[in-house]
């Protein structure tokens, strides 16, 4: 994870994800331009919000946390650029699974 003081704090159930970048060869070897790279669906979680507001005026908790690697939609999500870094913006259904190690 390169970022480590990101100035932005999520709202709600929403999530900051860093991607991981698109590989630059096939398992083959070729080399592959800009134009033919997949988007990355892979990233480190690296901000949360509090928690989705509940009827009962209670915080559900998030199943991510900070550090975890995640795999995400493949348009899911805002992306934006904070301090020089690209980030992703989405909310928590849009993160399909947690990478275990």
């Amino acid at each position: 994870m390169a970022i480590k003081n990101l100035k932005i704090r999520p709202l709600d159930d929403r999530v900051v994800v860093e991607p991981v970048e698109a590989e630059d060869r096939t398992a083959g070897g070729i080399v592959l331009p800009d134009s033919a790279k997949e988007k990355p669906q892979r990233g480190h979680v690296v901000a949360l919000g509090p928690g989705k507001l509940l009827e009962s005026g209670q915080r559900a908790t998030l199943s991510v946390s900070v550090g975890d690697q995640v795999i995400y939609g493949k348009y899911s999500g805002s992306d934006i650029e904070i301090d020089g870094h690209d980030v992703k913006i989405l909310r928590e259904t849009d993160i399909l699974a947690k990478v275990l190690n």
